[in-house]
């Protein structure tokens, strides 16, 4: 490995520590009750399953596709786009279906930074959204998300005023993985401004836009007049539509930014498997009730096990959207840090959590839950935990 430039820059994945801990455990026989990681656990609907199963059988869909997509999903795309957000997108131009949006938004950030060029993320962050940049040797400035009087904006405006070379992508996640934070149109409304103030190209996921609960509605950044002019947007089938393992994001927005992705990602792959794009123009096309069951189930599992933690004094707040719960560590216990904390809590109670340092500055007084088990498995997590904590 010393002799790859490139994997110098990349350290261990923390996560791996405790998913190899984990995976011990179970071997062992262990009934561990897993909220590590954000891993759907309910089966794809049914009528997109059909899709795929229909497809399949059709000998001509077994060939090669294109990288972009078929233009069927690139409109689907964009019908899509229109019906939520009355935002207009030629599926030519501006639209490219990718192998879901860790695969797009590395090739992105591959075809648009180089050696010397900053790139600016929040902290803590999805892990991607900061190694996109080091992967593709920029150089990398992360901004706290959660610290200190001044507001995120006014933290992300300073950083590019005091920073040299001047950044040239700022990549954003609303709602935000790890930290469930969301934010109002009016925040997108400031950065779009910024960005073409500071001639600053923004990438924005949006992978959580149907994860919401109490009213809360995300907004896509694309909706704000102006945005087009200095960015993209990804999204994702995996968290809406339980269709995690099927590899299925799209990027869109500024044609400048499209192409470059176009371009780089028609060098590397040709595209995703003609039965899984037809499936995913059926997600984006179809009934949409099963979107609003997903978040329901989330909000329950939300719900049970913030009221659980707060009943044994483990003071947390319910997220606004997201299917996590981004949870400060017990006082008590804040000394260990994240990673030992997990590895306490995987080896006292078989309760996994993902530890919050796995997320990069500013996580590790944090853990992790994901709502991926079940209101019974839940309810016995916090009675595992109450004992222990």
């Amino acid at each position: 490995m010393e002799r790859f430039q490139r994997m110098k820059r990349l350290p261990p994945y923390v996560f791996s520590i405790t998913e190899s801990l984990k995976e011990a455990a179970i071997e062992r026989g262990e009934d561990v009750i897993d909220f590590s990681m954000g891993n759907p656990d309910r089966p794809t609907p049914k009528h997109i399953v059909n899709t795929l199963i229909e497809t399949a059988k059709d000998p001509t869909a077994h060939r090669y596709s294109i990288s972009r997509g078929c233009h069927e999903l690139r409109k689907a795309i964009c019908d899509w786009y229109k019906r939520r957000y009355n935002v207009d997108l030629n599926p030519e131009t501006e639209a490219i279906a990718t192998i879901g949006v860790k695969e797009g938004m590395s090739h992105l950030a591959l075809a648009v930074i180089g050696p010397g060029d900053v790139a600016i993320t929040l902290a803590p962050t999805y892990p991607i959204h900061a190694y996109c940049v080091i992967i593709s040797n920029g150089d990398l400035r992360q901004i706290p998300l959660n610290s200190g009087e001044e507001t995120f904006f006014e933290k992300i405006e300073k950083t590019i005023k005091e920073t040299w070379p001047r950044p040239k992508l700022l990549i954003l996640n609303f709602p935000h993985n790890p930290t469930t934070t969301v934010v109002d149109e009016k925040f997108f409304e400031n950065i779009v401004v910024l960005a073409k103030d500071h001639k600053l190209f923004v990438i924005h996921d949006l992978a959580y836009a149907d994860l919401v609960f109490d009213g809360y509605k995300a907004p896509s950044f694309l909706q704000i007049k102006g945005a087009k002019d200095v960015g993209v947007e990804f999204f994702s089938v995996s968290k809406s539509y339980n269709m995690a393992g099927w590899r299925v994001g799209f990027c869109v927005g500024n044609k400048t930014m499209v192409s470059a992705l176009t371009r780089i990602k028609s060098y590397l792959d040709y595209g995703i498997f003609i039965p899984i794009q037809r499936a995913a123009i059926t997600a984006l096309s179809g009934p949409q009730d099963c979107v609003k069951e997903i978040a329901e189930t989330y909000r329950k599992r939300r719900d049970v096990l913030v009221g659980g933690l707060n009943k044994i004094d483990w003071h947390v707040e319910k997220p606004k959207a997201t299917m996590f719960l981004w949870a400060k560590i017990p006082e008590q216990y804040k000394y260990m840090g994240s990673l030992e904390f997990s590895k306490f809590l995987l080896n006292e109670t078989k309760v996994a959590v993902s530890p919050g340092i796995g997320f990069g500055p500013y996580g590790d007084d944090h853990v992790r839950f994901s709502f991926i088990e079940d209101l019974e498995r839940t309810e016995e997590a916090v009675w595992r935990l109450q004992k222990v904590l």
